[in-house]
């Protein structure tokens, strides 16, 4: 039986930094990863950074237009492009522990035996090994819904998608979360036609309704066709497409396409982890429990990452590594209480971010709210600099003057909304926002007009 100091399920986001840093401090390291197709995590692999190729390549797509082969052409090339860059990447992601003398990275499954020793299935067989400490980071998958026809050959998910070089000319999504609307969009710039099913009766529940509606009315001027209140019975294959069977306000309706999109969400990846041997207790939805330093129901087993985390993002993954080195190697003082507001964004055209509360959400919590807003004709230069703006939102605590939220929907508004963080972390009040300085002319600066509405 091999003996290692540490051990980490999965090569996620946070589990790279993290071998890292334990083998600095003199520690050997087994990095254990089920899928070769998999080193550096679903972020290089299959999730952010390819499909942020696919965003952009369909804003350049819808900008130089043409006809549908045209861009039917295109969109394998970026196919092509997608797979060399996340080749490079994941080869990248290997090297870099593989060629550190005190980490092993090894190719198999894990599960656990008891809370120190883990049987780890090879292509070579059964190996054993003992862990002082172990580190879970196996990520999410997605979720797959109760529905015949779901693991159809014309039915992909978010991550299987991403290997079709077929542009398709109609898809039907499922789902009206973020994955599902960055695919509507970017089918939509290249071409497709899209028609977007969601099973609530509610577009975009968690934001305010004003900034919800901006958003709908800009997705069906693009021809986008949203569906609300759909329950989908049964996807079919049928010759050459895919017919989605739902009941939409009581009437059923048979829905073509070259292909549909499942994406009603991802679950924690805990499959054959064998967790209830080692003493890890998961919660309802399947997900790992932690503390406030990420240690699991079982001494010396900490969890990272989406396995854990209800907010399935790479860069709070990537917090998880520094609140877990924290704990093992320094004084304990990084939590997931310390970590600030969480933006979040929608990649469409234009993007959707957000950070703190919303409208609604500090209404609840008590507070006497202003809000400003500034719609496209409150901004003229937005336009000026490439895309229109929709709306920017700001919401205040009228009785200090404290920024609780802020809302974009505009080009920019991925990069805008980590500024907003800090000014949301460092307790900014409205009028610290209207004096910042910023340059000219950029989306940023519409923040002094923003809330210059509302400061005192």
């Amino acid at each position: 039986m091999d003996q290692v100091d540490a051990a980490i399920i999965g090569f996620g986001a946070a589990s790279k930094p993290l071998a890292l840093d334990l083998a600095d401090a003199g520690l050997t390291v087994a990095v254990i990863e089920r899928s070769t197709r998999m080193y550096g995590g679903a972020c290089v692999n299959t999730a952010c950074l390819p499909s942020k190729m696919l965003v952009h390549a369909a804003a350049v797509s819808a900008f130089e237009g043409g006809e549908f082969p045209a861009r039917a052409e295109r969109y394998e090339a970026v196919i092509d492009e997608k797979n060399e860059a996340t080749a490079r990447l994941r080869e990248r992601s290997y090297r870099v522990l593989a060629d550190n003398p005190r980490i092993e990275v090894i190719d198999g499954e894990a599960s656990f035996v008891d809370a120190t020793h883990l049987s780890v299935r090879t292509t070579d067989g059964e190996r054993q090994l003992e862990a002082a400490r172990t580190f879970i980071d196996t990520g999410s998958v997605p979720a797959l819904p109760d529905i015949p026809g779901a693991d159809g050959k014309r039915v992909y998910t978010s991550e299987s998608l991403l290997d079709v070089k077929i542009l398709p000319e109609r898809t039907v999504i499922v789902g009206a979360g973020y994955v599902g609307l960055e695919f509507a969009s970017l089918f939509a710039d290249f071409g497709v036609d899209v028609t977007v099913l969601q099973g609530g009766e509610e577009f975009l529940p968690r934001e305010d309704a004003d900034v919800a509606r901006a958003v709908r009315e800009d997705f069906e001027q693009r021809g986008i066709k949203l569906m609300l209140g759909a329950q989908v019975k049964s996807l079919e294959d049928d010759v050459a497409q895919v017919l989605v069977i739902a009941d939409v306000d009581g009437k059923e309706m048979r829905l073509p396409g070259d292909f549909a999109l499942v994406a009603t969400g991802r679950r924690p990846a805990t499959d054959g982890l064998n967790l209830e041997a080692a003493g890890v207790q998961v919660d309802g939805r399947g997900a790992i429990v932690t503390d406030k330093h990420l240690r699991t129901t079982a001494p010396n087993i900490w969890a990272m990452g989406d396995v854990t985390e209800l907010q399935q993002f790479t860069y709070v993954s990537y917090d998880d590594y520094r609140i877990v080195v924290s704990d093992v190697l320094g004084d304990g003082t990084k939590t997931k209480g310390t970590r600030g507001a969480v933006p979040s964004c929608i990649f469409a055209d234009p993007p959707l971010a957000h950070v703190g509360l919303t409208e609604q959400e500090a209404r609840d919590q008590g507070f006497d709210v202003a809000c400003a807003v500034m719609t496209a004709d409150d901004m003229p230069k937005v336009p000026l600099l490439g895309k229109e703006a929709r709306l920017m939102k700001g919401v205040v605590d009228n009785a200090t003057g404290r920024v609780l939220g802020i809302h974009l929907y505009c080009t920019g508004a991925p990069e805008i909304v980590n500024l907003a963080k800090r000014f949301l972390d460092d307790g900014c009040t409205a009028a610290d926002i209207r004096d910042a300085v910023f340059t000219h002319p950029t989306v940023t600066e519409e923040l002094n007009n923003l809330f210059a509405k509302v400061a005192g």
